[in-house]
């Protein structure tokens, strides 16, 4: 597989601030990736030093085959960063065109991108008529206006409506699916979780986790229990080789599996055990629960 960006124990520091800690991830072609942290995890800030915006402190990155230089490389980027900004009394289309002579590509593939990201029947209207949806749209069109082999995204549906978020997934995954590799910075778990094929995880600048998004939810899944004592029953399954965990909050306690098991062989076990359930629910880690369990980890 083609390898489009390395990253090597890459950091950042503003002053005292450790914003990238000594980062290091892959890219692979064809794959949709998803930069995932609260805000201050140092996401922004890894996108701006390998889009050559942000000078890095230390450590190392390169594009493509790694010969590449950075100048030549970004040529064959498509980037939004910050807000979708336009002349906004032009039309999309005249927009664009405008671009196209500010990074020197034809203007053949203006109405190709207008019809992709779904505005060419508002090719001729001002960009400021444009809902905020629209205008991202708008933006990811002009990202892709040079063919980009990778298309980098951060935070791209920040401040839409719940049908703009969903117009901008559906538009990543159809731009995915045309063999462009994607890498998004989100805080949104459940933007990663739809979209994404692999994610890498930061937390203050620290990587937590990089890998694919089916393998870092692949667990064995836990239960959740309730029974008269509560307490007991948590005392005893922390000292199960089976669970790997165990939470009680309200009234309620998750036990996190290591290995596979079925709820009526652990409800058989627990009842030998003196145990009698009131409540027993099988269920499969989401993407939420893995991230608040590295991350709970890492601050421990």
């Amino acid at each position: 597989m083609d390898t489009i960006l390395t990253i090597n124990n890459l950091t950042k520091k503003f002053g005292k601030l450790v914003a990238v800690n000594d980062l290091s991830f892959t890219i692979e072609k064809g794959n949709v990736y998803g930069l995932l942290g609260p805000n201050g995890s140092g996401k922004s800030t890894t996108l701006g030093i390998v889009l050559n915006v942000v000078n890095k402190t230390s450590g190392n990155f390169s594009w493509f085959d790694g010969k590449t230089s950075t100048h030549e490389a970004l040529k064959k980027v498509g980037a939004i960063i910050e807000r979708p900004n336009f002349y906004p009394y032009m039309s999309a289309e005249k927009n664009l065109r405008l671009v196209c002579k500010i990074k020197g590509v034809a203007t053949g593939k203006i109405r190709e991108k207008l019809e992709l990201v779904g505005l060419w029947d508002r090719k001729d209207s001002n960009f400021s008529t444009y809902s905020l949806g629209m205008k991202q749209r708008l933006a990811i069109a002009s990202a892709l206006l040079n063919d980009p082999e990778i298309l980098i995204l951060d935070e791209p549906t920040n401040g839409l409506d719940p049908q703009g978020i969903h117009q901008i997934r559906e538009l990543i995954t159809k731009i995915a699916n045309t063999g462009t590799t994607i890498l998004l910075a989100s805080h949104l778990l459940d933007e990663v979780e739809k979209v994404c094929s692999h994610v890498v995880v930061l937390r203050k600048g620290v990587k937590l986790y990089s890998g694919r998004v089916d393998e870092m939810i692949a667990s064995h899944g836990f239960f959740e229990l309730k029974t008269e004592d509560n307490k007991k029953l948590s005392t005893f399954l922390k000292n199960h080789p089976s669970i790997k965990d165990v939470i009680a909050k309200n009234g309620t306690i998750t036990a996190f599996l290591n290995e596979p098991m079925d709820a009526a062989t652990f409800n058989e076990y627990l009842f030998k055990e003196g145990f009698v359930l009131s409540h027993l629910v099988k269920r499969k880690e989401s993407l939420e629960e893995q991230f608040l369990a590295l991350t709970n980890n890492e601050s421990k």
